[in-house]
Protein backbone atom coordinates (compact mmCIF):
# COMPACT_ATOMS: atom_id res chain seq x y z
CA UNK A 1 0.00 0.00 0.00
CA UNK A 2 3.15 2.21 0.91
CA UNK A 3 2.94 5.05 3.13
CA UNK A 4 0.62 7.89 3.83
CA UNK A 5 0.68 10.63 1.03
CA UNK A 6 3.20 13.42 2.31
CA UNK A 7 0.41 15.68 0.98
CA UNK A 8 -1.74 15.57 4.10
CA UNK A 9 0.68 17.31 5.90
CA UNK A 10 -0.16 20.46 3.92
CA UNK A 11 -3.47 20.01 5.28
CA UNK A 12 -2.25 21.95 8.25
CA UNK A 13 -2.33 25.09 6.67
CA UNK A 14 -5.27 27.50 6.67
CA UNK A 15 -7.11 27.26 2.87
CA UNK A 16 -9.54 29.65 2.36
CA UNK A 17 -12.62 29.30 -0.01
CA UNK A 18 -15.65 31.15 -0.80
CA UNK A 19 -18.96 31.19 1.38
CA UNK A 20 -22.20 30.70 -0.36
CA UNK A 21 -22.38 35.11 -0.54
CA UNK A 22 -19.18 35.28 -2.31
CA UNK A 23 -17.52 36.32 0.69
CA UNK A 24 -14.01 34.50 1.61
CA UNK A 25 -14.29 32.31 4.55
CA UNK A 26 -11.01 30.54 6.03
CA UNK A 27 -11.43 26.75 7.39
CA UNK A 28 -8.46 24.66 9.00
CA UNK A 29 -7.12 21.45 7.57
CA UNK A 30 -9.40 18.27 7.23
CA UNK A 31 -7.96 16.63 10.06
CA UNK A 32 -9.59 19.26 12.18
CA UNK A 33 -12.80 18.10 11.10
CA UNK A 34 -12.46 14.56 11.95
CA UNK A 35 -14.06 13.45 14.76
CA UNK A 36 -12.40 12.47 17.90
CA UNK A 37 -12.20 9.10 18.05
CA UNK A 38 -10.97 8.80 14.60
CA UNK A 39 -8.31 11.58 14.49
CA UNK A 40 -6.67 9.34 18.07
CA UNK A 41 -7.27 6.07 16.80
CA UNK A 42 -3.33 4.51 15.26
CA UNK A 43 -3.46 5.65 11.66
CA UNK A 44 -2.41 1.97 10.14
CA UNK A 45 -4.74 0.16 12.50
CA UNK A 46 -6.37 -2.86 10.64
CA UNK A 47 -9.67 -1.35 11.15
CA UNK A 48 -9.22 1.99 9.86
CA UNK A 49 -7.19 0.71 6.93
CA UNK A 50 -10.86 -1.07 6.09
CA UNK A 51 -12.87 1.46 6.68
CA UNK A 52 -10.88 4.32 4.60
CA UNK A 53 -10.69 1.58 1.88
CA UNK A 54 -14.29 0.92 2.05
CA UNK A 55 -14.71 5.21 1.97
CA UNK A 56 -12.19 5.18 -1.51
CA UNK A 57 -15.16 2.77 -3.04
CA UNK A 58 -17.90 5.62 -2.33
CA UNK A 59 -20.43 3.25 -0.80
CA UNK A 60 -23.43 5.42 -1.56
CA UNK A 61 -22.93 5.78 -4.97
CA UNK A 62 -21.62 2.41 -5.88
CA UNK A 63 -24.65 1.09 -3.91
CA UNK A 64 -26.97 2.91 -6.06
CA UNK A 65 -24.99 1.40 -9.37
CA UNK A 66 -25.45 -1.63 -7.78
CA UNK A 67 -29.09 -1.16 -7.31
CA UNK A 68 -30.08 0.25 -10.78
CA UNK A 69 -28.37 -2.99 -12.73
CA UNK A 70 -29.94 -5.23 -10.29
CA UNK A 71 -33.70 -3.76 -11.04
CA UNK A 72 -33.14 -3.34 -15.09
CA UNK A 73 -32.06 -6.88 -14.31
CA UNK A 74 -35.33 -7.86 -12.59
CA UNK A 75 -37.18 -6.54 -15.06
CA UNK A 76 -35.93 -8.02 -18.27
CA UNK A 77 -39.07 -9.97 -19.84
CA UNK A 78 -38.65 -13.64 -19.59
CA UNK A 79 -40.17 -16.12 -22.26
CA UNK A 80 -42.26 -18.94 -20.99
CA UNK A 81 -39.38 -20.87 -21.72
CA UNK A 82 -37.26 -19.78 -18.75
CA UNK A 83 -40.44 -20.15 -16.47
CA UNK A 84 -39.92 -22.54 -13.58
CA UNK A 85 -42.83 -25.06 -13.49
CA UNK A 86 -42.53 -25.14 -9.69
CA UNK A 87 -44.05 -21.72 -9.29
CA UNK A 88 -45.06 -20.63 -12.06
CA UNK A 89 -43.86 -16.99 -12.19
CA UNK A 90 -40.86 -15.52 -14.69
CA UNK A 91 -37.43 -15.95 -13.36
CA UNK A 92 -33.91 -15.14 -14.06
CA UNK A 93 -30.36 -16.82 -12.92
CA UNK A 94 -29.80 -15.78 -9.50
CA UNK A 95 -26.45 -16.99 -9.81
CA UNK A 96 -25.84 -14.98 -12.51
CA UNK A 97 -27.21 -11.91 -10.31
CA UNK A 98 -24.94 -12.68 -7.57
CA UNK A 99 -22.17 -12.00 -10.02
CA UNK A 100 -23.73 -9.11 -11.57
CA UNK A 101 -24.27 -7.29 -8.96
CA UNK A 102 -20.85 -7.89 -7.09
CA UNK A 103 -19.02 -7.47 -10.00
CA UNK A 104 -20.98 -3.68 -10.84
CA UNK A 105 -20.14 -2.83 -7.02
CA UNK A 106 -16.38 -4.09 -7.75
CA UNK A 107 -15.85 -1.70 -11.40
CA UNK A 108 -18.00 1.24 -9.01
CA UNK A 109 -15.33 1.31 -6.36
CA UNK A 110 -12.09 1.00 -9.02
CA UNK A 111 -13.51 3.86 -10.76
CA UNK A 112 -14.37 6.24 -7.51
CA UNK A 113 -11.12 5.11 -6.05
CA UNK A 114 -9.61 6.19 -9.54
CA UNK A 115 -11.30 9.62 -8.83
CA UNK A 116 -10.08 10.05 -5.53
CA UNK A 117 -6.62 9.18 -6.43
CA UNK A 118 -6.60 11.60 -9.42
CA UNK A 119 -7.97 15.06 -7.33
CA UNK A 120 -6.77 15.36 -3.71
CA UNK A 121 -5.72 18.54 -4.07
CA UNK A 122 -9.05 19.68 -5.40
CA UNK A 123 -11.26 17.78 -3.13
CA UNK A 124 -9.03 19.41 -0.06
CA UNK A 125 -10.41 22.76 -0.84
CA UNK A 126 -14.15 21.89 -0.81
CA UNK A 127 -16.39 20.87 2.48
CA UNK A 128 -18.22 17.77 0.93
CA UNK A 129 -14.84 16.29 -0.11
CA UNK A 130 -12.33 16.99 1.94
CA UNK A 131 -12.20 14.61 4.72
CA UNK A 132 -11.81 11.55 1.89
CA UNK A 133 -9.27 9.40 2.46
CA UNK A 134 -6.56 10.43 0.48
CA UNK A 135 -7.04 13.97 1.61
CA UNK A 136 -6.79 13.20 4.95
CA UNK A 137 -3.79 10.55 4.44
CA UNK A 138 -5.45 7.45 4.94
CA UNK A 139 -4.35 6.15 1.95
CA UNK A 140 -1.56 7.01 -0.37
CA UNK A 141 -2.15 7.87 -3.88
CA UNK A 142 -0.09 4.32 -4.88
CA UNK A 143 -2.83 2.67 -2.13
CA UNK A 144 -5.50 4.11 -4.03
CA UNK A 145 -4.01 3.34 -7.32
CA UNK A 146 -3.61 0.03 -6.27
CA UNK A 147 -7.15 -1.10 -4.74
CA UNK A 148 -8.66 -0.04 -7.73
CA UNK A 149 -6.55 -2.45 -10.22
CA UNK A 150 -7.21 -5.27 -7.82
CA UNK A 151 -11.40 -4.46 -7.90
CA UNK A 152 -11.41 -2.93 -11.20
CA UNK A 153 -10.01 -6.58 -12.50
CA UNK A 154 -11.41 -8.00 -10.28
CA UNK A 155 -14.87 -6.65 -11.56
CA UNK A 156 -14.49 -6.91 -15.19
CA UNK A 157 -13.13 -10.96 -14.93
CA UNK A 158 -16.29 -11.87 -12.52
CA UNK A 159 -18.63 -10.62 -15.25
CA UNK A 160 -17.29 -11.75 -17.84
CA UNK A 161 -16.90 -15.09 -16.43
CA UNK A 162 -20.71 -14.93 -14.74
CA UNK A 163 -22.56 -13.12 -16.87
CA UNK A 164 -21.16 -12.55 -20.33
CA UNK A 165 -18.40 -10.50 -21.93
CA UNK A 166 -20.96 -7.63 -23.39
CA UNK A 167 -21.70 -6.60 -19.66
CA UNK A 168 -17.45 -7.41 -18.80
CA UNK A 169 -17.18 -4.38 -21.17
CA UNK A 170 -19.83 -2.21 -19.99
CA UNK A 171 -18.37 -2.27 -16.73
CA UNK A 172 -15.06 -1.80 -18.29
CA UNK A 173 -16.05 1.32 -20.52
CA UNK A 174 -17.50 2.61 -17.02
CA UNK A 175 -14.19 2.76 -15.07
CA UNK A 176 -12.82 4.30 -18.28
CA UNK A 177 -15.17 7.47 -18.73
CA UNK A 178 -15.50 7.83 -15.30
CA UNK A 179 -11.55 8.15 -14.48
CA UNK A 180 -10.29 9.01 -17.35
CA UNK A 181 -12.89 11.42 -19.22
CA UNK A 182 -15.02 12.72 -16.62
CA UNK A 183 -13.10 13.41 -13.62
CA UNK A 184 -9.91 15.49 -15.61
CA UNK A 185 -13.01 17.39 -18.09
CA UNK A 186 -14.70 18.30 -14.70
CA UNK A 187 -11.89 21.31 -14.63
CA UNK A 188 -12.10 21.64 -18.26
CA UNK A 189 -15.51 22.38 -19.29
CA UNK A 190 -19.14 22.16 -18.07
CA UNK A 191 -19.69 19.17 -20.48
CA UNK A 192 -18.59 17.12 -17.94
CA UNK A 193 -21.95 16.45 -16.56
CA UNK A 194 -23.23 15.09 -19.86
CA UNK A 195 -20.28 12.85 -19.71
CA UNK A 196 -20.62 11.61 -16.04
CA UNK A 197 -25.16 11.56 -16.90
CA UNK A 198 -23.47 8.56 -19.31
CA UNK A 199 -21.81 6.89 -16.65
CA UNK A 200 -24.36 6.77 -14.66
CA UNK A 201 -27.08 5.49 -17.18
CA UNK A 202 -24.89 2.37 -18.38
CA UNK A 203 -25.09 0.07 -15.13
CA UNK A 204 -29.22 -0.21 -15.73
CA UNK A 205 -28.02 -1.49 -19.36
CA UNK A 206 -25.85 -4.20 -18.00
CA UNK A 207 -28.25 -5.21 -15.78
CA UNK A 208 -30.63 -5.74 -19.30
CA UNK A 209 -27.75 -6.98 -21.02
CA UNK A 210 -27.21 -9.55 -18.89
CA UNK A 211 -31.17 -10.57 -18.67
CA UNK A 212 -30.65 -10.75 -22.29
CA UNK A 213 -27.66 -13.13 -22.32
CA UNK A 214 -29.88 -16.25 -21.23
CA UNK A 215 -32.33 -15.84 -23.99
CA UNK A 216 -29.83 -14.77 -26.80
CA UNK A 217 -30.96 -17.16 -29.60
CA UNK A 218 -28.34 -16.60 -31.90
CA UNK A 219 -24.33 -15.92 -30.91
CA UNK A 220 -25.41 -14.10 -28.45
CA UNK A 221 -22.92 -11.42 -28.80
CA UNK A 222 -23.23 -7.48 -28.22
CA UNK A 223 -25.21 -6.59 -31.44
CA UNK A 224 -28.27 -9.13 -30.15
CA UNK A 225 -27.89 -7.96 -26.39
CA UNK A 226 -27.55 -3.95 -27.52
CA UNK A 227 -29.01 -3.40 -30.58
CA UNK A 228 -31.78 -5.96 -31.17
CA UNK A 229 -35.58 -5.01 -30.93
CA UNK A 230 -35.84 -6.47 -27.70
CA UNK A 231 -33.15 -4.67 -25.86
CA UNK A 232 -35.21 -1.11 -26.43
CA UNK A 233 -36.18 -1.47 -22.88
CA UNK A 234 -32.83 -1.44 -21.74
CA UNK A 235 -31.82 1.87 -23.38
CA UNK A 236 -35.32 3.44 -21.84
CA UNK A 237 -33.82 2.62 -18.15
CA UNK A 238 -30.69 3.74 -19.07
CA UNK A 239 -32.25 6.99 -20.35
CA UNK A 240 -34.18 7.33 -17.22
CA UNK A 241 -31.00 7.07 -15.69
CA UNK A 242 -29.26 9.62 -17.63
CA UNK A 243 -32.14 12.51 -17.39
CA UNK A 244 -32.63 12.00 -13.40
CA UNK A 245 -29.08 13.02 -12.55
CA UNK A 246 -29.53 16.47 -13.67
CA UNK A 247 -32.38 17.32 -11.76
CA UNK A 248 -31.17 16.32 -9.01
CA UNK A 249 -26.96 16.93 -9.44
CA UNK A 250 -27.72 20.46 -10.83
CA UNK A 251 -29.75 20.91 -7.45
CA UNK A 252 -26.90 19.85 -5.43
CA UNK A 253 -24.14 21.67 -7.40
CA UNK A 254 -26.11 24.34 -6.99
CA UNK A 255 -25.84 25.00 -3.32
CA UNK A 256 -22.49 24.37 -2.91
CA UNK A 257 -21.65 26.35 -6.31
CA UNK A 258 -18.89 29.03 -4.63
CA UNK A 259 -17.29 25.90 -3.46
CA UNK A 260 -16.63 24.24 -7.02
CA UNK A 261 -15.49 28.02 -8.45
CA UNK A 262 -12.96 27.78 -5.65
CA UNK A 263 -12.20 24.22 -6.53
CA UNK A 264 -11.78 25.12 -10.17
CA UNK A 265 -14.53 22.79 -11.57
CA UNK A 266 -16.41 23.81 -14.61
CA UNK A 267 -20.17 23.10 -13.24
CA UNK A 268 -22.80 25.37 -14.94
CA UNK A 269 -23.99 26.16 -11.17
CA UNK A 270 -21.81 29.01 -11.38
CA UNK A 271 -20.81 29.04 -15.21
CA UNK A 272 -24.21 29.82 -16.15
CA UNK A 273 -26.88 29.90 -13.01
CA UNK A 274 -29.94 30.18 -15.14
CA UNK A 275 -29.05 27.26 -17.74
CA UNK A 276 -28.47 24.94 -15.12
CA UNK A 277 -32.01 25.63 -13.32
CA UNK A 278 -33.20 25.00 -17.14
CA UNK A 279 -31.65 22.13 -17.71
CA UNK A 280 -32.70 20.80 -14.63
CA UNK A 281 -36.28 21.84 -15.27
CA UNK A 282 -36.31 20.38 -18.49
CA UNK A 283 -34.76 16.59 -18.12
CA UNK A 284 -37.31 16.42 -15.17
CA UNK A 285 -40.04 16.79 -18.25
CA UNK A 286 -37.95 14.09 -20.26
CA UNK A 287 -38.93 11.26 -17.25
CA UNK A 288 -42.67 11.58 -18.66
CA UNK A 289 -41.99 10.19 -22.04
CA UNK A 290 -39.43 7.78 -20.66
CA UNK A 291 -41.50 6.24 -18.02
CA UNK A 292 -44.46 5.36 -20.53
CA UNK A 293 -41.82 4.52 -23.36
CA UNK A 294 -41.41 1.23 -20.83
CA UNK A 295 -45.16 0.68 -21.17
CA UNK A 296 -45.80 1.44 -24.95
CA UNK A 297 -42.66 -1.50 -25.49
CA UNK A 298 -43.80 -3.93 -22.72
CA UNK A 299 -41.40 -3.96 -19.96
CA UNK A 300 -44.25 -2.71 -17.32
CA UNK A 301 -48.43 -2.60 -17.47
CA UNK A 302 -49.99 0.47 -18.85
CA UNK A 303 -50.80 1.27 -15.00
CA UNK A 304 -47.52 2.44 -14.74
CA UNK A 305 -48.77 5.10 -17.01
CA UNK A 306 -50.29 6.62 -14.32
CA UNK A 307 -47.94 5.93 -11.16
CA UNK A 308 -44.91 6.96 -12.67
CA UNK A 309 -46.70 10.46 -13.75
CA UNK A 310 -47.70 11.12 -10.34
CA UNK A 311 -44.41 10.96 -9.20
CA UNK A 312 -42.96 12.71 -12.49
CA UNK A 313 -45.42 15.78 -11.60
CA UNK A 314 -43.90 16.36 -8.14
CA UNK A 315 -40.51 15.91 -9.70
CA UNK A 316 -41.52 18.46 -12.19
CA UNK A 317 -43.23 20.65 -9.76
CA UNK A 318 -40.08 20.73 -7.69
CA UNK A 319 -37.65 21.75 -10.84
CA UNK A 320 -40.13 24.56 -11.73
CA UNK A 321 -39.56 26.03 -8.38
CA UNK A 322 -35.91 25.66 -8.66
CA UNK A 323 -35.99 27.36 -11.87
CA UNK A 324 -38.19 30.02 -10.85
CA UNK A 325 -36.72 30.76 -7.90
CA UNK A 326 -33.42 30.55 -9.16
CA UNK A 327 -32.34 28.00 -6.44
CA UNK A 328 -33.33 30.35 -3.51
CA UNK A 329 -35.80 30.22 -0.82
CA UNK A 330 -35.14 26.05 -0.32
CA UNK A 331 -36.29 25.08 -3.59
CA UNK A 332 -32.15 23.35 -4.36
CA UNK A 333 -32.57 21.78 -1.27
CA UNK A 334 -36.23 20.37 -1.82
CA UNK A 335 -35.34 19.45 -5.71
CA UNK A 336 -32.65 17.44 -4.71
CA UNK A 337 -34.61 15.56 -1.72
CA UNK A 338 -36.82 15.07 -4.33
CA UNK A 339 -34.87 13.10 -6.55
CA UNK A 340 -33.52 11.35 -3.87
CA UNK A 341 -37.34 9.64 -3.56
CA UNK A 342 -37.79 9.65 -7.13
CA UNK A 343 -35.31 7.43 -8.64
CA UNK A 344 -36.28 4.59 -6.57
CA UNK A 345 -39.69 5.38 -6.38
CA UNK A 346 -39.57 4.85 -10.23
CA UNK A 347 -37.79 1.52 -9.94
CA UNK A 348 -39.73 0.41 -7.37
CA UNK A 349 -43.24 1.03 -8.93
CA UNK A 350 -41.49 -0.46 -12.82
CA UNK A 351 -40.50 -3.88 -10.73
CA UNK A 352 -44.23 -3.94 -9.04
CA UNK A 353 -46.00 -3.25 -12.67
CA UNK A 354 -43.93 -5.55 -14.76
CA UNK A 355 -45.74 -6.99 -17.80
CA UNK A 356 -47.23 -10.20 -16.81
CA UNK A 357 -46.31 -9.91 -13.15
CA UNK A 358 -49.54 -10.56 -12.08
CA UNK A 359 -51.30 -12.75 -14.97
CA UNK A 360 -50.00 -15.92 -13.12
CA UNK A 361 -51.44 -15.52 -10.34
CA UNK A 362 -54.46 -13.80 -11.45
CA UNK A 363 -55.05 -16.82 -14.15
CA UNK A 364 -54.45 -19.65 -11.78
CA UNK A 365 -57.02 -17.98 -9.57
CA UNK A 366 -59.46 -17.79 -12.05
CA UNK A 367 -58.95 -21.22 -13.56
CA UNK A 368 -59.48 -23.43 -10.19
CA UNK A 369 -62.93 -21.13 -9.83
CA UNK A 370 -63.42 -22.15 -13.78
CA UNK A 371 -63.00 -25.59 -13.11
CA UNK A 372 -65.28 -25.81 -9.91
CA UNK A 373 -67.67 -24.09 -11.84
CA UNK A 374 -67.49 -26.46 -14.73
CA UNK A 375 -68.38 -29.41 -11.79
CA UNK A 376 -71.19 -27.72 -10.31
CA UNK A 377 -73.01 -27.73 -14.16
CA UNK A 378 -72.16 -31.64 -13.94
CA UNK A 379 -69.23 -32.07 -15.92
CA UNK A 380 -68.31 -35.86 -14.86
CA UNK A 381 -64.42 -35.67 -16.52
CA UNK A 382 -63.14 -33.06 -14.33
CA UNK A 383 -61.95 -34.10 -10.83
CA UNK A 384 -64.13 -33.12 -7.70
CA UNK A 385 -63.27 -32.32 -3.99
CA UNK A 386 -64.27 -35.19 -1.83
CA UNK A 387 -67.25 -35.14 0.15
CA UNK A 388 -66.62 -35.42 3.79
CA UNK A 389 -62.90 -35.00 3.65
CA UNK A 390 -61.00 -33.35 5.82
CA UNK A 391 -58.21 -32.42 3.45
CA UNK A 392 -60.54 -31.50 0.66
CA UNK A 393 -58.73 -33.81 -1.24
CA UNK A 394 -59.17 -34.08 -4.96
CA UNK A 395 -60.41 -37.80 -6.77
CA UNK A 396 -61.58 -38.25 -9.99
CA UNK A 397 -65.62 -39.20 -10.17
CA UNK A 398 -66.43 -43.00 -10.23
Amino acid sequence: MGPPSSFSGRLSLHIRTHGTNGASVAYRGASAHLPTGTQSRPTHSIRQQLASYLTLSKPRLTFLMVLTTASAYSLYPVPSLLLPGATGSPSLSALTLVYLTTGTGLCSAAANSLNMMIEPEHDAKMSRTRNRPIVRGMVSRNGALAFALVTGTLGVVGLYLGVNPTVAFLGGLNIILYAGVYTPLKRVSVLNTWVGAVVGAIPPLMGWAAGAGQRATSTGDWKELLFSPDATGGWLLAMLLFAWQFHHFNALSWTVRHEYRYAGYRMLAWVNESMNARIAFRYALLCFPICWGLSAVGVTDWSFVLTSSVVNVWISHAAWRFYKLSGHRGSARGLFWAGVWQLPSLLVLAMAQKKGLWESSWSRLFEDEVDYEMLDDGNDDCPRKEEGSANGSLRPID
